[in-house]
């Protein structure tokens, strides 16, 4: 299934070049590398999102890793946070396999689109504001494309302004009092429910902060939302 519009959006965020902050760093990391990846090609460039054009779910991130999503080409594959995430999809039906490691590592997604609110990797994982205003127009434009749509959720807190910005962008409502995140926490807002996670990190997964029953009980919820208690097939 191709959806018209999505070649060319992802070939405009490949090709984006709008954060001078985030470029430099982006190309330093691809060209300095950590020396565990020494002999390979990083990606070095934005990453645009991925999954299956009829989702349901769209899956929002912070960013690229320095060493993950910056050096494999695709968000989330290649480091811990991804392990986690593909981890429990795969668990509740959203993933043909449970690790990531490659770009062509033949791991598909069901249902479910995964992308980030900002697009390159970012200096101690912090985007500027500045930064994720310029990149907030492709997620407008990347779920106006994905009309399937109905579930977006929220890794961290990052990721749960972000979304509350793209939604009102689409012209969804302005919620007043503003949601605030949370793990498990749900708000509609117009035709989309958001649904608030524990980011993967290390920091998050490795003080207990989320275990795999938590990330699970996200998307088994995500599950029943988009397909009336039907996990995907």
């Amino acid at each position: 299934m191709t959806i018209a519009g999505l070649p060319e959006l992802e070939r405009e965020v490949i090709s984006c070049r709008r954060c001078p902050r985030l470029v430099a760093w982006r190309e330093e990391v691809a060209r300095v590398k950590r020396a565990s990846y020494a002999g390979e090609e990083y990606w070095g460039r934005p990453l645009p999102g991925f999954g299956d054009p009829g989702a349901r779910v769209l899956v929002l991130g912070l960013a690229p890793a320095a060493h993950g999503g910056n050096r494999t080409g695709r968000i989330f594959t290649g480091d811990r946070s991804g392990d986690w995430l593909f981890g429990s999809m795969y668990r509740t039906g959203f993933a043909s396999q449970p690790t990531s490691v490659a770009r062509d590592d033949g791991l598909t997604l069901r249902g479910a689109w995964v992308t980030a609110a900002v697009r390159c990797a970012p200096p101690a994982n912090r985007p500027l504001p500045s930064e994720r205003d310029n990149c907030l127009p492709y997620a407008v434009r990347e779920l106006s494309l994905l009309q399937t749509v109905s579930v977006i959720v929220t890794l961290g807190s990052f990721a749960w302004d972000a979304a509350l910005r793209v939604t009102r962008a689409l012209g969804e409502p302005v919620l007043r009092p503003r949601p605030k995140f949370g793990h498990g926490v749900e708000s509609e807002v117009g035709r989309f429910t958001l649904l608030g996670c524990f980011h993967p990190s290390q920091q998050n997964t490795f003080t207990g902060k989320l275990t795999e029953p938590m990330i699970d009980a996200v998307f088994e919820r995500a599950a029943q939302l988009a397909n009336s208690g039907q996990v995907p097939t």
